[in-house]
């Protein structure tokens, strides 16, 4: 029973350890190890578990056991080296089913290609990274500009108190003042741009933020494909 017991503790460290690769693959350290590291670990500890398991059935005198758990630790060795070489590929399938069930979250597709589908009410929600902080923006290629509400000006690390609102636009509310602003990053999947301008609307002028054309016309191109929108970045 203990052995069992083991042995699923083990297929737990291997599911959670082949799940880490595929998610974060290109995407920094998991717990210190870099992930090639970390992929190395996994593959080894799966590689001593199948001896380990074989020599102590041998121990035991099970042989009939020896041999199935010798092929079932076999078939999961496979699985996490197949796994672990197309984690590439797992990780772009992972991402559109996720894309799917989020509208707003961004899909990088080829490099500076970036995918984002539709929400439920027909608008563009957009999840971007401003000055290193998540914000949520709505598509609006009639805005000029980028806009953001006060709150998430405030989330980007920008003191709204402390500008000035003395540029005039106009709003579905009508006439209103924004205050100018330089955004140090905007982010939208695996596209970023620095230097964005923008404008942060005074205090109950705006309920949604705005990614506007400060920051879509400096991509290659954009498009809306069926509940697809396409963001397509500039080359490096």
């Amino acid at each position: 029973m203990r052995g069992d017991r083991f042995l699923w503790l083990l297929l737990a460290f291997l599911a959670v350890g082949l799940a880490l690769l595929v998610v974060q693959h290109g995407e920094g350290e998991v717990f210190g190890l870099s992930l090639d590291q970390f992929g190395d670990l996994v593959v080894k500890v799966a590689l001593v578990t199948v001896i380990g398991t074989v020599a102590w059935r041998m121990f035991a005198g099970k042989a009939g056991d020896m041999l199935k758990g010798a092929a079932l630790w076999v078939l999961i060795v496979a699985g996490l080296a197949v796994a672990y070489t197309y984690r590439d590929s797992f990780k772009d399938v992972s991402q559109r089913v996720l894309a799917e069930m989020i509208p707003g979250m961004p899909v990088s597709v080829n490099g500076q290609t970036v995918e984002i589908a539709r929400a439920g009410n027909g608008s563009f929600a957009v999840n971007a990274t401003i000055n290193g902080a998540p914000v949520s923006l709505m598509l609006d290629t009639g805005a000029s500009s980028v806009v953001l509400t006060q709150e998430a000006a405030r989330a980007a690390g920008i003191a709204p108190d402390a500008l000035r609102y003395d540029v005039p636009v106009e709003t579905a509310n009508g006439r209103t003042r924004a205050a100018s602003v330089t955004l140090r990053t905007l982010s939208v999947g695996s596209i970023t741009e620095t230097n964005v301008r923008a404008l942060v609307s005074a205090p109950g002028a705006l309920r949604t933020s705005l990614l506007g054309m400060t920051f879509l016309s400096r991509l290659d191109g954009f498009e809306i494909n069926g509940d697809k929108l396409i963001l397509r970045g500039p080359a490096r």
